[in-house]
């Protein structure tokens, strides 16, 4: 390490955590997949309003992962060479026209660009988030990178209590509520922006390094793993990640569906267990972020997705009663490892902020989408039930993450 950039990076060390900018962000970010999470809401009202089948709800998933996901490293990339907090408010509008356009959608090619634009919102706002976190997050970046999560997973928590309070009353139109979630977030936003842009004047630079031959380059933090390790470890982060996200896709997208055919459980019946999923995943969020601070981000990691293995693969074969504390308990390890695969990539590649982010949250989650089209293709085909057994192995990719890098700090 250079004498130059020793100073500054001892300085980033002891920054403090400033908790009030962490929270604004997460409110943001909880407001922005609650939007996300009227999509997902409205699939048992659309299939029967538009009459859709398994596979088409297959293909709206798979536009809003990948518009909201897939955009997002290519928006990371620019944002890392230029910054622009103004790109927060921007997202926010995006979604709101979405919101706005899912309400009064006739058919479902209406829908599907209704759709894109609440994707194009999400893209825009998670990189330009994630800086915010970067920097409010002092020598903490677990607990403030979980903070942040936690905003966006209890957003998506949301979406079954939609359904049942929402729009089974208000059926499609009830979308049109979106709108004051994407007013409110552009209220809050009007606080965070400021402090982000004075962040950027004081902060955004990366800081100076010498050269052999009297020259500088620029960096903002020294390299801590080679470039072979670097490409090994992300693309190895990427498998990890997609494995995940397509479970999530099977639970989230139709497991509502595997629980009214199987079960005989009504429309509102069916979304108490992917609510206990999805609440569990905040909760599961909030605390891996606290304990990979102690114990190391590849250890939890492995725990997370791993360790989620045997309840994914109970979970299709279980009685009803059971159902319930398995996913209840899935839902928490399975996403306890979530925000800390993003500071583990924001590790492996220190200075491009932006691109890590989008790369995780982004382009492994949106790929992702391509799973609900599988699932949903499938079912129409052979039925939910083979679907769910076979969705289950999924998480036994876990394993994996034995051969990741031990992380440095």
């Amino acid at each position: 390490m250079s004498a130059q950039s020793s100073p500054s990076a001892s300085a980033a060390v002891k920054q403090s955590t400033v908790f009030s900018i962490l929270v604004a962000i997460s409110s943001v970010h909880m407001l922005n997949d609650s939007m996300q999470s009227v999509v997902s809401a409205l699939f048992p009202i659309v299939e029967n309003s538009l009459g859709l089948k398994l596979g088409q709800i297959g293909w709206i998933a798979f536009t809003l992962n990948m518009t909201s996901s897939v955009l997002q490293p290519v928006v990371g990339i620019l944002s890392d060479k230029k910054p622009a907090p103004w790109m927060l408010p921007v997202g926010m509008a995006c979604s709101m026209v979405g919101m706005a356009g899912l309400a009064y959608a006739p058919n479902f090619w209406l829908l599907l660009l209704a759709v894109v634009f609440v994707g194009l919102g999400s893209a825009v706002f998670h990189p330009e988030g994630s800086r915010v976190v970067y920097f409010a997050a002092g020598g903490r970046r677990g607990l403030a990178q979980s903070i942040y999560q936690v905003g966006g997973n209890f957003g998506q928590a949301l979406a079954p209590l939609m359904t049942i309070y929402i729009f089974v009353p208000l059926g499609q139109r009830g979308a049109v509520l979106g709108t004051f979630l994407a007013i409110a977030a552009i209220l809050i936003l009007l606080r965070v922006v400021p402090w982000y842009s004075v962040q950027l004047a004081e902060k955004g630079k990366p800081a100076p390094k010498a050269k052999p031959g009297g020259g500088t380059t620029v960096s903002l933090q020294p390299p801590l793993y080679s470039n072979r390790t670097i490409g090994f470890a992300l693309s190895l982060l990427l498998v990890l990640v997609f494995a995940r996200s397509w479970y999530a896709a099977g639970i989230g997208s139709f497991y509502q569906f595997f629980l009214q055919s199987e079960y005989g459980l009504s429309i509102k019946q069916a979304q108490v267990p992917l609510f206990l999923f999805m609440a569990a995943g905040v909760a599961g969020t909030f605390f891996g972020g606290i304990l990979a601070d102690r114990f190391g981000r590849k250890q939890m990691m492995l725990f997370s997705i791993a360790g989620s293995a045997p309840f994914a693969l109970l979970l299709p074969h279980l009685p009803i009663e059971w159902v319930y504390p398995i996913i209840f308990a899935l839902g928490f390890i399975l996403q306890s490892g979530f925000a800390v695969s993003v500071v583990y990539a924001q590790e492996l590649m220190p200075g491009k902020v932006g691109m890590a982010s989008g790369l995780v949250t982004g382009l492994a989650f949106g790929m992702g989408g391509l799973g609900a089209i599988a699932f949903g293709t499938a079912a129409d085909h052979y039925g939910l039930a083979d679907v769910m057994v076979a969705c289950s192995v999924l998480p036994l990719f876990g394993l994996l993450s034995i051969m990741l890098p031990k992380d440095r700090r």
